[in-house]
């Protein structure tokens, strides 16, 4: 059985998809990007800001359904730019400190909206 995961403590899908899903204790979130929640805007700016803001959006996903970073078991990371992987890194280790995932990052033609970054992730329940 799956559970379908809606907050608005995270940026709501832009298309027909569910922010995250969970199966037992494993779950399996979509692609966050760097758009406010409350706003439903992109944050504009740099790929430090729109860094944060998306991997914060991950987190607040997670927490939703009682998970945290510590919790996350892979992450993949897309980027518009690989001159930006330096940046990227210093702004995923405030987020992921010790016991790091598992990660993949890759440099992508273009992203939803126009972004810098996207990141999705796979996670497992306490």
């Amino acid at each position: 059985m799956k559970e379908i995961v809606a907050t608005n403590k995270a940026p709501q899908a832009i298309g027909p998809y569910s922010q995250a899903v969970v199966v037992g204790n494993m779950i399996f979130t979509s692609g966050m990007i760097p758009i406010v929640p409350e706003t439903g805007e992109v944050l504009e700016g740099d790929i430090t800001a729109q860094a944060t803001q998306a991997i914060g959006n991950l987190i607040a996903l997670l927490k939703e359904v009682g998970a945290s970073a510590e919790s996350v078991v892979k992450t993949t990371v897309f980027i518009k730019n690989m001159d930006d992987f330096a940046e990227v890194n210093a702004v995923y280790a405030t987020f992921f400190k010790n016991n790091f995932p598992a990660r993949s990052c890759v440099e992508v033609a273009r992203l939803p909206k126009d972004v810098l970054i996207e990141i999705e992730a796979v996670a497992v329940k306490a």
